[in-house]
């Protein structure tokens, strides 16, 4: 369970909005880093009548997959993790891996995301045996409190001939145990493609690898938190759980499509912005909230020249981080002082770069101007309220005005709110009902769009990348999300890729009908 599943704020008491909350190839042997030729490593065959090293996605899905690809033991703690020196590398680029293991040895295993028949994934490539070793324990930072690992590295690997897209290294060591290392293989073009936004730095913030995060440090609570956590240690947990859980799903289901794809980060788009140049959609995924005011201004830029944008969960550009440099390399180092701001030393010279919540001071930008919707609040576990059932979203649900989803708005939820900075003309498609933390309130699905001719549709629920896998036997963690919701969630996205894919939807699709005033009155 993610911290924020814990019902739990960061001050530690409960609350409601406005309050915060969150080539193988290396050195010598004697440097102990395993070098080997791209010859010896030994890729999965590719399916009959495919070249091996096809990236166009209507060719990648039909490959044959590798169900295989999942974790079966993870084991202690110490029994294998590591961590990549790249986010994101483009194809073809070296990467670098650390790897800590009480194992003697152990291989590495990489598995590109994707339909494939339902596998899930495929085996793209296999490490030789490595000699494994246990690495020294990390270092703390004490000024920020960030846990860095540090770690000799361990093995360089090419991604010379693999395709872009979403891949899980596996580290197998022969103890039996097993992690991932989550690793994206970039576009660098997306004009035409629907990009695939993925957020290692949400995913860094919730990491307690080493005892601390952004939410909390050694001691278990908010005030020994790190201001500042870094890339160069190890995920938590089986390595990868907010991917696996916030995003994996939308990938298969988009591949699934056959709609043309481009894959991407949010510190690759805070550094450079190119992939969204004539983009058809980008897509935010299940929890994105720590955004820098770059990617910002990269996606908002990108919306008013008509690329559509989709929030395909809650709480997200709630956040404002920096992106800094590690020791040796660059973007290694997500900031964010949250409540301690006046602490950040860009606080007085640098206040646009101060980092807190978009809609507190310094700088404060209220993250609705993009979204379309304001986070509110968790935890909170309610039916997902049908408001426009003839919206062109729910084309073929079969939903009538009222029909509910039991437990999809959760745990983290969004809604419009009458008087904030909000595009228009908005549309309110869903209005659900909720109680969170004694308070009543509702959670919003909204879709816009602007005179560049992009929609934007924001879910206002961070369950709904779950709910895509709900009642399937990839269920995993559904919340009591049945296959009736999943039905519901697959076939509304369906229809929100495929209409995102043809370009700016306001000249396709209905034009929004302002409801706002209906649904809220006058009051809100």
């Amino acid at each position: 369970m993610g911290p924020e599943e814990r019902g739990t704020p960061e001050d530690g008491r409960p609350h409601p909005w406005p309050l915060g909350r969150r080539r193988f190839v290396g050195a010598c042997a004697a440097a102990g880093i395993a070098s080997v030729t791209a010859a010896a490593c030994d890729p999965a065959p590719p399916a009959r009548g495919h070249p091996k090293t096809s990236h166009l996605p209507e060719v990648e899905r039909d490959l044959r997959g590798s169900p295989d690809w999942r974790i079966g033991s993870e084991g202690p703690a110490t029994a294998v993790a590591g961590y990549a020196d790249r986010v994101s590398v483009v194809p073809g680029e070296e990467c670098g891996l650390y790897v800590s293991t009480t194992a003697r040895s152990f291989r590495v295993s990489a598995f590109r995301v994707g339909w494939y028949g339902g596998a899930g994934a495929r085996l793209v490539w296999r490490s030789p045996r490595v000699p494994g070793r246990v690495q020294p324990e990390p270092r703390l930072l004490p000024q920020t409190r960030t846990v860095r690992a540090d770690w000799p590295r361990t093995l360089t690997f090419s991604t010379t001939g693999w395709p872009e897209g979403a891949y899980l290294l596996r580290l197998d060591a022969d103890n039996g145990h097993q992690r991932h290392v989550p690793l994206i293989v970039r576009s660098t073009r997306g004009a035409g493609r629907t990009v695939l936004m993925h957020a290692p730095a949400t995913w860094q913030a919730y990491n307690r690898w080493g005892g601390y995060s952004l939410y909390d440090g050694a001691s278990g609570g908010y005030a020994t938190r790190s201001l500042a956590v870094t890339f160069d240690r190890p995920y938590d947990a089986d390595g990868a759980e907010k991917f696996l859980v916030y995003e994996r799903a939308v990938v298969v289901l988009a591949e699934r499509l056959g709609i043309p794809l481009a894959y991407t980060t949010g510190t690759d788009v805070h550094r450079d912005p190119e992939v969204l140049r004539g983009a058809a959609a980008v897509i935010a995924l299940g929890h994105d909230e720590y955004w820098t005011p770059e990617q910002r201004r990269h996606v908002t830029l990108a919306r008013d020249a008509g690329t559509n944008v989709a929030f395909l969960g809650a709480n997200t550009c709630f956040r404002r981080v920096r992106i800094e440099r590690g020791e040796t390399l660059p973007d290694r180092t997500v900031v964010c002082y949250k409540s301690s701001v006046r602490d950040d030393p860009c606080y007085a010279t640098r206040p646009a770069l101060a980092t807190t919540d978009f809609r507190q001071a310094p700088a404060a930008d209220p993250e609705s101007s993009l979204t379309g919707v304001l986070y509110e609040g968790y935890p909170t576990d309610a039916p997902y309220v049908v408001h426009a059932a003839d919206h062109w979203l729910y084309e073929g649900t079969g939903v009538r005005p009222g029909d509910g989803f039991d437990h999809l708005v959760g745990v983290e939820y969004d809604r419009v709110t009458p008087g904030a900075n909000v595009p228009g003309p908005l549309e309110i498609t869903a209005h659900s009902p909720l109680v969170c933390n004694g308070l009543r309130s509702h959670s919003d699905s909204a879709y816009y769009t602007v005179p560049g001719g992009a929609g934007v549709f924001a879910t206002g629920t961070m369950r709904w990348v779950e709910a895509l896998m709900a009642g399937t036997a990839d269920g995993g963690r559904d919340h009591g999300m049945d296959a009736r919701t999943g039905a519901f969630v697959t076939r509304t996205t369906e229809n929100l890729l495929r209409a995102f894919a043809e370009g700016p939807a306001a000249r396709h699709r209905p034009v929004p009908r302002p409801n706002t005033d209906e649904v809220y009155g006058s009051t809100g």
